[in-house]
């Protein structure tokens, strides 16, 4: 049982059958606390329980919590592999009362198991109570059988939690192990009490007031529990060993290290063993919960963990990477615990070897250039922070990292050279944005940037967090407030809001805190990163550094999702109907539809947008995980996957993978892109896919229109009933319609053509009887001029034509009304061409009806008009033309 899966499971276990809901671990990244940058401890995920913002099915839990402790005020990255107990992730074992049981039953339940279940000898344990704690001193007596000399009175800060300058507090009991004489140390409150000898692993928080001022303190209605035992120092203590190294998890991790490096974990080496297997388990938890290296935030404490491992990879003797090798060991000892780790596992893999094989490209030169400026040196000497910042910002040294390397020769880095440098390059920043092309009122973004950060973005995992309002703006100025009515623009510390970009659009959603909304209408990302809330303020005053609870409008946020993988797979499938040529050239993703622009010369057929469609349903109905890896972009271009129009893309890549590939396919899934917008989880999630419209956007540029899930469902639905309804109106069945209209259209022509004939019949008959029954002689020549009602301008040369047939010599002047408006058609037969034109004809008419002259040939010749009530004036103006 003293395995550390055993251990958590039978802590787990014990609490459950006593009552207690098993809570899934939170997070890395606190979800309801932007004042911290990691989960630090066990309680993080119950904090507005506490307080009593959040109400819960359950009065009591139990928890085996993630926690990260190397960056912000919890920082315990230096001492990590140079002590027996200091990690940057661990596990952190908890029981919590939420008002339910107190003191009595939080002691009686941490005997039973240390003593019970986990067998520990009662006779090596000792407790720790705040001095004022007569209550629990007295309980530790009852319940253990303590006599005094083993429950030691703390009268600091140690034995007393509080959450902050004001809110929930409590004095504190912890749980002692007294390793034996064996080893340095005296018990806690000694002078010797920083020795290892007397293990603290369970620290008891007994919340039972509430600090309302720094001078006055209340009792609380409803006292709480919140425990936190360490599971790696438990381990230790059970399987009998003194530093958590060499616990069975830490001994199989370090075993596959040394495995993968060739090195034995021994003498000055042991160190870089123990580092790299505490580093490996904080860089695969924090990936799998989101967290990607970068040069900022999370990101930016992220790499420098891995980068530290690295380091001392190579110290080992590795010349390539070869920390992921370690990585199925690790899954296979957390995995089943936490199955975020096989979930993630490709992502972690492949975000370790493109991190590594960066790192050793340039840790080589940065070196050589730290070893000739520290020629020389020796204990106690400093390296000028200018060669500390170029190793920073040439070859991506964390200062720490830098630190570290000069630790075992006394060497120290001057700090403020090094932070002069950077100021120095800020300045230099800032001169670059003023000739860099940005619209004037941009430069607030800048300074927001500058001053505050790039905003943490938290969308890929959650659509729910809390942020820390760093700047407001109103028009083009910084604002420290903006009361209820007021449109402005809102930057926090972190976000789930996905800031427009890569065609898809910004969310919508709504800030709020005590007193306070803000409703977000629209995200934007500017300034390389600061992520702007653009909206109104519904209720309250919005002030800076207000704490905000972020929700993002899951269902707009769903559709988006799902349109833009949606958008990938029409992608993929157009390349494999239309070919390779295939390329986007833009797109627009947002709730309601998505459009896809490509590259293409000529009209898609119908039959094959269907094929496109189909190819793109055949994935949807797979129901296959959508995957998001991390590559150097070369080697994702290698994997086949293919870059977004219009998105700017840095040495590391998102890659978003979907469907399984065709059969014969060497690629790794059916489409595979390179991505930075937020995705469906599975292809079944995009319900169905429908493609409503294909046109030209420019010349070789094509487009398509789509819709998914219930807006292609509720599309087709309105289709179908228009289907429905026409087939009633034409008493046929759905299957028919296509027949039954081809009739009706044929019916059509036949009788417009009919009618045609029969109006230009009654037209030339209501004249007298015959095309060339009224010729009169105008100029020696015969003249036949008519004004025919309701003839269109197509009509009338046919009755030109015939008329000049019947007339055999002469001209031929027909008017046409419809509509409102005329038309002239003018014929001359060709033995009078050498004499009268038929164009000079018809323009003198087209005066008199108010047109602008006509065109055609000597012997045939039209034109028009507005003035349709001067139709015989026209005839008039030939007339008179002739006898001139």
């Amino acid at each position: 049982m003293s395995g550390v899966n055993e251990i958590r499971r039978t802590f787990l276990d014990y609490f459950a059958a006593n009552g207690h809901e098993p809570v899934a671990s939170s997070p890395l990244v606190p979800r309801n606390d932007p004042t911290l940058m990691f989960t630090n401890a066990g309680m993080v995920q119950f904090k507005n329980v506490f307080t009593g913002l959040e109400k819960r099915p359950y009065s009591r839990a139990t928890t085996a919590q993630k926690v990260v402790r190397a960056g912000g005020k919890h920082n315990d990255l230096d001492n990590v592999g140079y002590t027996a107990r200091h990690h940057t992730f661990f596990e952190m074992l908890g029981n919590f009362s939420f008002g339910d049981y107190f003191k009595e039953e939080a002691i009686s339940l941490a005997w039973n198991l240390v003593t019970k279940e986990y067998a520990l000898d009662k006779s090596r344990l000792l407790v720790t109570v705040y001095s004022e704690d007569e209550e629990a001193a007295r309980l530790w007596r009852s319940i253990a059988g303590f006599s005094d000399d083993r429950i030691i009175r703390i009268p600091t800060s140690d034995n007393f939690w509080t959450m902050g300058e004001t809110g929930p507090c409590g004095p504190c009991s912890e749980i002692f192990y007294d390793q034996g004489e064996s080893v340095f140390g005296g018990p806690p409150g000694s002078p010797d009490e920083d020795g290892d000898r007397f293990l603290e692993f369970w620290n008891l928080v007994f919340m039972q007031f509430e600090q309302v001022s720094p001078g006055e303190r209340l009792n609380l209605p409803r006292p709480s529990i919140d425990t936190g035992m360490g599971l790696e120092r438990m381990a230790a203590i059970l399987q009998g060993v003194h530093s958590n190294y060499e616990t069975d998890l830490f001994r199989r991790l370090i075993g596959a290290v040394a495995e993968a490096i060739g090195s034995r974990p021994e003498g000055d080496a042991l160190a870089s063993h123990r580092v790299i297997a505490d580093h490996l388990r904080a860089t695969a938890f924090l990936i799998a919960d989101g967290v990607l290296p970068s040069n900022e935030g999370r990101g930016y404490v992220l790499r420098r963990i891995m980068r530290r491992a690295m380091r001392h990879a190579k110290l080992l003797g590795a010349r390539e990477p070869v920390i992921y090798k370690v990585l199925p060991t690790l899954v296979s000892e957390m995995g089943r615990a936490y199955p975020e780790l096989v979930r993630a596992e490709a992502l972690i893999s492949e975000t370790l070897k493109l991190e590594e094989k960066r790192f050793l490209a340039t840790l080589d030169r940065g070196l050589v250039l730290l070893n000739d400026a520290t020629d020389g040196m020796g204990q106690g000497d400093k390296l000028d922070g200018e060669v500390a910042f170029k190793l920073y910002d040439t070859y991506g040294f964390p200062l720490d990292l830098t630190q570290d390397a000069l630790r075992a020769r006394g060497v120290s880095v001057d700090l403020a050279s090094f932070q002069a440098a950077m100021e120095h390059q800020k300045a230099e920043a800032r001169a670059s944005w003023v000739g860099s092309g940005e619209a004037a009122d941009e430069s607030v973004w800048f300074a927001i940037r500058e001053r505050e950060g790039a905003t943490e973005f938290l969308g890929y995992d959650t659509e729910r967090a809390e942020g820390v309002v760093r700047a407001i703006v109103r028009g083009k100025d910084e604002v420290r407030s903006a009361a209820a009515g007021e449109e402005v623009s809102v930057v926090l510390n972190q976000t789930p809001f996905y800031g427009e970009s890569g065609g898809q659009v910004g969310d919508t959603g709504l800030l709020s805190g005590e007193g306070v909304r803000f409703r977000v209408t629209d995200t934007q990302k500017v300034a390389g990163g600061v992520f702007v809330h653009r909206g109104r303020v519904e209720d309250g005053t919005l002030r800076i550094d207000a704490p905000l609870e972020l929700v993002v409008d899951h269902e707009r946020r769903t559709r988006i999702r799902a349109n833009h993988s949606a958008t990938h797979l029409l992608h993929e499938g157009l390349r494999e109907i239309l070919g390779t040529h295939v390329a986007q050239k833009g797109s627009q993703v947002s709730p309601d539809r998505l459009r896809f622009d490509f590259s293409h010369p000529k009209p898609v057929d119908p039959a094959e947008v269907a094929q496109v469609e189909a190819l793109a349903n055949r994935v949807i109905l797979e129901n296959a995980p959508i995957e998001t890896r991390l590559m150097a972009v070369d080697d994702a271009i290698a994997l086949g996957a293919m870059a977004l129009f219009g998105e700017k893309y840095g040495d590391e890549v998102r890659v978003v993978s979907m469907g399984r590939p065709d059969e014969g396919s060497n690629r790794a899934a059916y489409s595979i892109e390179l991505c930075g917008g937020t995705h469906a989880r599975a292809t079944g999630d995009i319900g169905l896919v429908h493609v409503i419209s294909e046109t030209a956007v420019g010349a070789g540029v094509r487009r398509v229109e789509a819709l998914t899930g219930q807006a292609a469902r509720d599309y087709l639905l309105e289709q179908d009933a228009r289907v429905r309804r026409i087939a009633s109106a034409l008493k046929v069945g759905p299957a028919e319609i296509g027949d039954r209209v081809e009739q009706l259209v044929d019916e059509r022509r036949r009788l417009e053509r009919e009618l045609n004939d029969a109006k230009k019949r009654l037209a030339m008959a209501s004249e007298g009887g015959g095309a060339a029954s009224a010729p009169r002689e105008v100029g020696g020549i015969s003249f036949l001029g008519r004004v025919l009602d309701g003839i269109s301008a197509k009509d009338l040369k046919g009755l030109v034509d015939e008329a000049k047939a019947s007339l055999g010599s002469g001209v031929v002047a027909f008017v046409g009304v419809a509509d409102g408006k005329a038309s002239v058609v003018v014929g001359v037969t060709s033995d009078l061409t050498g004499r009268y034109n038929a164009v000079d004809l018809v323009r003198v008419a087209s005066e008199a009806i108010g047109g602008k002259g006509g065109g055609g040939r000597p012997d045939m010749a039209q034109a028009g008009g507005p003035e349709a009530e001067k139709a015989e004036d026209a005839i008039g103006a030939i007339e008179a033309k002739l006898a001139a």
